[in-house]
């Protein structure tokens, strides 16, 4: 082997071949070019880098989704601050209680973990209740407002804006009522055209005539989809096909109860194709997607 032949070394070793085979020697490190960062040599960024950027253009919050990632990830971080460093006492005892409570459990939902929003709800609950705590009522006190928005009654959806994020609880008694909605409809409910009840007086054995409400042309509720929630906001889509209008006017008495008494509601919009920060295709549950299946 020749004797000024080297072997260099991404490792920053330099080797000389001397004539001895057991002659190695340091010499200074080598500099090399790191790719992780910046320009190259000639100014063009490397493709790391480009995608990169690309990512922090995507989670800069000008979207829907990036705002919520970043929402997201704030409170991971803030929560995993808290609880290494100065999470309180009494929020543990709590997560500890919810193991065998499926009640407390249900009043905390989604915000075990979060001190702050645990008592929050444990305050909301109680401010609720009032003097008898073991009252059932969890709803709002205040009426929602009703809205249509150029309404479809074929082809439209549905929205119901909540006072907040619905717990796994929340979603299926909202879909649960939605979905009894749904079948009364399908097996002809709602059909103006036999309500021979509705005006008679029940104080003299009011004559009901079976054979007239079986000639009557049923109505059917034709489709409906899944319930689907985005942050505080749900919606679903519907197709009343042959139920009369009146169908709405059940929704909505079964939706005002169901707000005084157990999830309060702000608004139900009925028709529109956007609202609020709702966002097409997003359907992952780590940026505040849930569902409930019809």
């Amino acid at each position: 082997m020749s004797t000024g032949l080297r072997l260099e070394l991404q490792c920053g070793w330099r080797f000389s071949c001397a004539s001895s085979p057991n002659y190695i020697h340091r010499n200074r490190p080598l500099l090399i070019r790191s790719s992780s960062g910046g320009a190259d040599s000639d100014g063009s960024y490397s493709t790391s880098q480009k995608n990169r950027n690309q990512n922090d253009a995507v989670l800069s919050g000008t979207t829907a989704r990036g705002r919520r990632l970043l929402k997201i990830r704030e409170e991971k971080r803030k929560r995993e601050y808290d609880r290494l460093h100065n999470y309180p006492s009494w929020a543990k005892v709590l997560e500890d209680a919810c193991k065998s409570d499926g009640e407390l459990r249900a009043v905390l939902g989604d915000s075990i973990g979060n001190p702050e929003l645990m008592k929050k709800k444990i305050e909301d609950r109680a401010r609720k209740k009032g003097p008898n705590f073991n009252k059932s009522k969890t709803g709002s006190v205040v009426a929602f407002k009703v809205s249509f928005r150029d309404f479809n009654p074929v082809d439209s959806n549905i929205w119901f804006e909540l006072y907040g994020s619905p717990t796994d609880r929340d979603v299926d008694l909202i879909g649960s009522v939605i979905q009894s909605w749904y079948v009364m409809g399908r097996l002809g409910a709602f059909n103006c055209s036999n309500l021979q009840l509705a005006n008679q007086s029940m104080e003299h054995n009011p004559l009901y005539d079976a054979e007239k409400g079986s000639k009557v042309m049923h109505s059917s509720f034709h489709d409906i989809s899944d319930v689907e929630f985005q942050d505080n906001w749900g919606r679903f889509w519907v197709d009343l096909g042959t139920s009369d209008f009146f169908a709405i006017d059940v929704l909505l008495n079964c939706l005002t109860v169901l707000s005084s008494e157990y999830i309060g509601i702000q608004q139900v919009v009925f028709g529109g194709r956007r609202i609020g920060d709702w966002e097409e295709g997003m359907t992952n549950p780590d940026f505040g997607y849930k569902s409930f299946k019809i």
